[in-house]
């Protein structure tokens, strides 16, 4: 299975969006941080035990980066 996750560089950290899952947004000081807490949010929504997930940098937009999230369901 292969989701979006969108990364916005904000004002005081970054926020974070998985626009096919609804609500499925975070905020944090880093990029990295952001990340992180979107797998962990990506895993309780779609109720998937510890597996490996690939992120991978797809493009680069204004103040925005549009990552795939690669996994198996």
């Amino acid at each position: 299975m292969i989701l979006d996750l969108i990364i916005t560089k904000t004002d005081d950290g970054f926020s974070s969006e998985i626009p096919s899952l609804k609500g499925c947004e975070s905020w944090a000081h880093s990029e990295d941080e952001v990340i992180e807490k979107s797998v962990e949010l990506l895993r309780f929504y779609l109720k998937i035990p510890e597996k490996k997930i690939k992120i991978d940098l797809a493009r680069k937009e204004d103040y925005s980066k549009i990552y795939k999230i690669i996994f198996d369901k």
